[in-house]
């Protein structure tokens, strides 16, 4: 029975998978608002009652998209720290920024952010989650310990990455992931001493 219900799951999860990568490859081609369920459909090569069985409509779907996407990132920047471990911003290397990594390989994705008529809550939500991702997951040091008002300090940091990762996206990832992430280390060291994954509570 358990094998059974493993593959049925397994069977919704690419379902699912299928309709969301439809509905990125439609909102680049007509915009949110042009697409309809029957497109959706006919682009992942299902019929309509599969698409009901899962989602009320293209609402539901691309909200589901966009949560599942954010959750990764969520995911993401945690992977290579250990909690409770300081990590010093001049010994900083490249696994460190798993969370540029996760963009790169989810790049169809995050490069709706290119467009106007895109998923709805994607501009505004890809950066909270950053911002999200630095008030809940790591405690800051800065530079030689001046006092700032850290909720700042985070907001103004996290903004700032994800200006430049806005930059990378729309530019097409023009520079490779390892030539981003070695900029973001030298900018992270003018400002920060050390931080703290503190993991997801």
């Amino acid at each position: 029975m358990n094998n059974e219900q493993n593959s049925t799951s397994g069977r919704q999860n690419r379902t699912k998978e299928h309709l969301k990568q439809a509905l990125i490859e439609l909102l680049k081609e007509k915009g949110y608002h042009t697409v309809t369920v029957k497109n959706i459909v006919d682009y992942a090569a299902y019929n309509r009652s599969t698409f009901y069985i899962h989602y009320q409509d293209k609402v539901e779907l691309a909200e589901d998209l966009l949560i599942s996407m954010l959750q990764g990132l969520e995911a993401s920047a945690g992977k290579p720290h250990v909690p409770g471990h300081k990590v010093y911003t001049a010994t900083l290397h490249a696994p460190s920024f798993n969370i540029v990594s996760y963009i790169y390989k989810n790049r169809n994705f995050f490069e709706l952010i290119n467009y106007d008529d895109t998923l709805p809550g994607l501009h505004t939500r890809f950066p909270q989650t950053i911002l999200k991702i630095y008030q809940e997951q790591f405690i800051f040091e800065t530079i030689n310990n001046i006092p700032v008002n850290m909720d700042y300090f985070k907001r103004y940091t996290a903004y700032g990455f994800y200006g430049l990762l806005h930059n990378w996206i729309q530019d097409g990832f023009r520079i490779t992931q390892e030539e981003f992430i070695h900029e973001v280390i030298d900018l992270t060291k003018t400002h920060m001493y050390s931080f703290k994954y503190i993991g997801d509570h």
